[in-house]
């Protein structure tokens, strides 16, 4: 049996090769999108502030090795939909780790007329506070920097739509953007009602009065934090950050959930978010987080495809082995090399 040491060379050598190869994948340039005539006009609030407009769209995302073919396809998604396009500007959080400089080339040569910023997110923010959980792809430090976005982004910004690299959109982003956050929500997600909420959290929560308690005077349900729009002002204000670091605290002494960066989010929103429309968030296209199966969508409208779970369109595209809901995904695939979809 290999020894542990052989075991983490090989993991090691395995990130690596994986890092080296999503760094050397090449993208296809963007076409440019332009405004329609009914579109107000942004403006600067400063001339020191060059990120900060008045009536833009703020979109924020994570870039990452593993799913920056993703990110890729999401943006084009965002931009070919919109009425707006030119109004809308990226906030792009990285590792800290990663090469700042690749990606920046990278956006701008598939996407030179857009609209954004990168914001190292140091990783050492979340050590000690991730605990394993059924997919090794969840416990990724970058997968907990939605939780500090308040802090990275400029305080100019006071509201985001905050996307997951896994997911296309069919309809216009403005649409999401104007969700009103009403009775002082500070976000908006679509919710899920009919799931079994006691699951997300183990037998040692629900045993605890004083844990359980948490959902007293509130319904809450489940929602996917792939997709949500966000009052960064009210986040500030209710130093939500610091809730959601409590949680994580905790669970690293008591075991209270399993499943990554979610829990402690639905621990301090559940119950108390504003409504969005499911058809913001066809979740689930990826399968369950230990095979990946296809799935259908679900029923009604769409206006965004989430491949949320195991399975990920471009890897079941490239293996030859794509769910029939892939082939929604592919045309916004800026990879030099695509694959041939088979009929």
């Amino acid at each position: 049996m290999p020894s542990n040491i052989v075991l983490a060379t090989i993991l090691i050598t395995t990130i690596s090769i994986l890092a080296k190869n999503a760094i050397s994948l090449q993208f296809r340039e963007a076409p440019k999108f332009y405004n329609s005539v009914k579109c107000p006009s942004i403006t600067r609030r400063s001339a020191a502030a060059n990120i900060c407009y008045n009536n833009a769209i703020h979109v924020a995302m994570t870039l990452d090795a593993a799913y920056r073919r993703g990110s890729m396809a999401a943006i084009l998604s965002v931009l070919q939909h919109s009425s707006c396009p030119e109004n809308i500007i990226f906030h792009f959080v990285v590792s800290s780790s990663a090469n700042a400089t690749h990606l920046r080339r990278t956006l701008s040569n598939s996407y030179p007329y857009l609209r954004f910023d990168i914001y190292p997110f140091d990783d050492s923010a979340t050590a000690g506070l991730i605990s394993t959980s059924i997919r090794a792809a969840l416990d990724c430090p970058l997968n907990y920097a939605r939780n500090y976005l308040a802090d990275l982004l400029p305080t100019c910004i006071q509201k985001i739509v905050y996307l997951d690299s896994d997911l296309v959109l069919v309809d216009d982003i403005e649409k999401l953007a104007a969700t009103p956050l009403i009775n002082d929500a500070v976000l908006a997600a679509p919710e899920y009602c009919n799931a079994n909420f006691t699951s997300y959290f183990t037998p040692t929560f629900w045993s605890n009065p004083s844990l359980s308690l948490t959902f007293a005077n509130r319904k809450p349900c489940y929602f996917n934090t792939g997709v949500m729009v966000i009052d960064l002002e009210r986040w500030r204000a209710g130093e939500c950050t610091t809730k959601i670091v409590e949680w994580m605290e905790l669970q690293k002494r008591m075991r209270i959930y399993e499943l990554g960066s979610l829990p402690p989010f639905l621990l301090v929103f559940a119950g108390n978010i504003a409504p969005v429309d499911h058809r913001w968030n066809q979740h689930g296209l990826g399968g369950d987080n230990f095979r990946g199966l296809c799935r259908d969508l679900h029923p009604g409208p769409v206006s965004l495809l989430h491949w949320s779970g195991k399975g990920k369109p471009w890897v079941r595209l490239d293996s030859n082995r794509p769910c029939p809901l892939d082939a929604l995904w592919a045309p916004y695939d800026l990879l030099q090399t695509p694959y041939i979809i088979e009929s």
